[in-house]
């Protein structure tokens, strides 16, 4: 099993510099002003988005040999695997459109994904009861591959907006816009402190009452915030800040919440730090770049068709085979778990969209910020649900 998990490991990363340089060369797509030399850099990147696709297969199912089961079973291994559904939609979406700026945004999105996804443990361990069902195969995937077209409704919308809106004045569009990439700086922000501080082996023990009991909790990252009531007992360790307040009594609800003002500190120093540097709004900096090379009409088209393609997928997999293995497993098809019920705000919300655009005309401007807000519930639903709301879904 060892030398299958090794193996694995190994593909993982291979696909992650692979999708990496593939970036590159999507990026070659904007510098190219000759259209002959645009296209070989686009042919290149979208060979090397599928190389690094069959090569995170590979991952994919050496990963289910060593493991015995398919790996989509706790964060690293779901996170991973809908990145490659993101990266298999764009790859679908691109033969479709042939639009090179998806590859320079979707695989990005996908590369932070991975990167996100390997903040978790990666240890292989045995599915836990619940989840010993063929209907997790059958609902996890086909709920992943939904969310992962989907995400491509959000990459076409993003460039729309990055390309149409007028940045020669501030105005609502502009500030949300810059929250949009805030947010995206926010996740690398978290994704770089994680992985330097794990690298560093860093640890602050505290001592907190947990229930009634005095317990230890082990901090990974420097406190801001310490457990409610804690006292540091690690020598040389960073004193908190302050502490939690009350309500954060549990375990972990504390480390989470340093760890979510760490990514929040972090976004803040890597977003204005590209705004010293560009010295204007970053979509501004970008906005010259992509101009000649959207077009408006065809971006707006691709985001569309993603929602249209990927409501239905996620429908299924995520509400109706979801249900029905909620009655197999106890003996009800819905409960109102919190995965449950933002599963069902993101088939509303996508439903909405779906009525919005086809009934109200709502194109253009509009749809992309639906394609924008869409993508922010299901980061939602994979991070905050998963993370800070417990519930019967919480087994990574």
């Amino acid at each position: 099993m060892g030398d299958w998990t090794a193996i694995s490991g190994n593909l993982l990363y291979a696909a992650f510099f692979i999708y990496l340089i593939a970036t590159f060369f999507f990026a070659g797509t904007i510098r190219d002003k000759k259209k002959g030399k645009s296209r070989v850099a686009g042919n290149i990147g979208i060979t090397l988005a599928i190389i690094g696709f069959l090569t995170q297969i590979g991952y994919f199912i050496t990963r289910w040999i060593a493991s015995g089961h398919a790996p989509i079973s706790n964060l690293f291994e779901y996170t991973t695997f809908f990145g490659m559904m993101l990266v298999f939609a764009f790859i679908v979406l691109y033969f479709i459109y042939r639009v090179d700026l998806l590859g320079l945004f979707a695989l990005p999105i996908a590369l932070l994904l991975i990167a996100f996804a390997s903040m978790f443990p990666t240890e292989i361990s045995p599915l836990v009861p619940s989840l010993q069902s063929h209907w997790l195969y059958i609902h996890v995937t086909t709920a992943s591959l939904g969310q992962g077209i989907l995400s491509v409704s959000f990459v076409a919308g993003l460039i729309f907006l990055i390309s149409q809106v007028d940045q020669s004045k501030r105005s609502k569009h502009t500030v949300w816009l810059e929250f949009v990439l805030y947010v995206i700086a926010v996740t690398l922000a978290f994704i770089i402190v994680s992985s330097s501080f794990s690298a560093m082996n860093y640890e602050a023990s505290f001592e907190a009452p947990i229930e009634g009991q005095q317990a230890e909790i082990t901090y990974n990252m420097p406190a801001i915030v310490g457990p409610y009531q804690g006292e540091l007992i690690s020598e040389g360790s960073m004193s908190p800040l302050f502490q939690a307040p009350e309500w954060m009594r549990g375990e972990d609800a504390a480390k989470k919440f340093n760890t979510f003002l760490w990514a929040l500190l972090g976004g803040v120093v890597l977003y204005w730090g590209t705004r010293l540097i560009l010295r204007k709004r970053i979509a501004a900096a970008i906005q010259p770049l992509l101009n000649k090379k959207v077009n408006p009409e065809l971006v707006d088209e691709v985001s569309y068709r993603a929602v249209a393609i990927g409501f239905p997928v996620f429908t299924l997999g995520a509400l109706i085979f979801a249900m029905i293995w909620a009655q197999q497993a106890w003996d009800r098809f819905w409960g109102w778990d919190p995965k449950e019920v933002w599963a069902l705000i993101t088939f509303f919300f996508y439903a909405a969209y779906l009525h919005l655009r086809l009934s109200r005309g709502w194109q253009g401007m509009k749809s992309a910020w639906l394609a924008v807000g869409g993508f922010g519930i299901i980061m939602f639903n994979l991070i905050a649900v998963n993370l800070i709301i417990s519930g019967l879904h919480s087994y990574a």
